[in-house]
């Protein structure tokens, strides 16, 4: 944060910070904003993070904000809840959301429902943070995608950021929201830099929760995805516009509430729709958007039927090749995109 001061000083107007320092800067201009602000979780105090996202926090702030709890999701979530509930604005950490299945019951029947049982009474300050999805050799165990799980359930907030614009803009948006917001990383986008400005680089500096963003303007076909698959689809957009397909890039951002009308918008400007998603096919975020733009006015603009990019309908294998013919590429979008296009 010094350095970053320092640049701006400078007259630098831009400079390049990576996922995991993004998500670091919202979360220390968040505790040294509001003492109310804690983090709890599996080593993220003397260790610096199990992906060093922490880092530096304990230092700065000590035992009473940055608090190393035992391996247990189901203690710390209920301890993190229990919190919200008496005031404090706790951020508790997931070493993976697939670990949070231990704590669901404390998420959703405890944190999720509460706010609106109390009839707005009893405002549940907190955020569930992690990386979601797969990572890379890490097998099926640890390879879930917790979009669709999560966005089911009303009373929570599900956020799904790319970039170290929305992973910086969406964490601090997360930390001052009144509702428990459940907040989906990825571990391979940690360690990716991206150019920010001056202004998302500001101490007041937030992204709205349930707006989306597009990323690329086209006319010829929408790609709506969220997470590490939005750059995937502006690769594919790149490769598509040498052949003259102009391809509409939204970033979802946000998972729920979800952005219907900035995807219908797209929709009825290029006529036709590929959703693209990390998770399984069955029930997912693709599966809702789908359902949203059938039910509502852009339906009469679609040229075609639109058609969803997902994970494929396994448990992940642990194999490189297999994981790799599991999980959305670059190619599987390409190719969906010249299908709905009939090219």
């Amino acid at each position: 944060l010094q350095v970053c001061a320092f640049l701006l000083r400078s007259g630098f107007t831009e400079m390049v910070v990576n996922v995991r320092d993004a998500l670091n800067q919202a979360m220390d201009e968040e505790l040294e904003r509001d003492e109310r602000v804690f983090l709890l979780g599996e080593e993220v105090a003397q260790y610096d993070g199990a992906y060093k996202v922490s880092r530096g926090l304990w230092k700065k702030y000590g035992d009473k904000r940055i608090i190393d709890t035992p391996i247990t999701e189901m203690g710390f979530a209920g301890i993190a809840v229990g919190a919200a509930f008496a005031g404090l604005r706790p951020i508790c950490e997931f070493m993976t959301w697939n670990f949070s299945m231990q704590a669901i019951d404390q998420v959703i029947n405890s944190a999720a429902k509460t706010y609106y049982m109390s009839a707005g009474a009893q405002p549940v300050p907190i955020v569930f943070r992690g990386p979601n999805g797969s990572s890379a050799g890490v097998a099926a165990q640890h390879s879930q995608c917790f979009a669709a799980w999560y966005g089911h359930c009303p009373g929570l907030k599900v956020v799904s950021p790319w970039n170290s614009e929305d992973a910086r803009g969406l964490l601090k948006a997360a930390i001052r929201d009144d509702n428990p917001v459940v907040f989906l990383e990825n571990e391979l986008m940690y360690g990716v830099p991206f150019d920010l400005s001056e202004d998302v680089l500001q101490k007041d500096f937030v992204v709205p929760i349930g707006k989306a963003k597009v990323e690329r303007r086209g006319t010829h076909i929408t790609l709506v995805s969220h997470s590490r698959c939005v750059g995937f689809c502006l690769d594919a957009a790149s490769v598509l516009a040498k052949e003259g397909v102009e391809c509409e890039v939204v970033n979802l951002r946000t998972i729920r509430p979800l952005d219907v009308d900035t995807i219908e918008a797209s929709v009825m400007k290029t006529g036709h729709l590929v959703t693209v998603e990390g998770g399984w096919p069955q029930y997912g975020v693709g599966a809702e958007i789908c359902a949203r733009v059938m039910e509502g006015p852009a339906f009469n603009y679609l040229d075609a039927p639109a058609v969803r990019v997902t994970g494929v309908d396994i448990p992940m294998p642990y194999a490189k090749i297999l994981e790799d013919h599991s999980v959305p590429q670059i190619k599987d979008i390409i190719f969906s995109v010249k299908k709905v296009l009939n090219m």
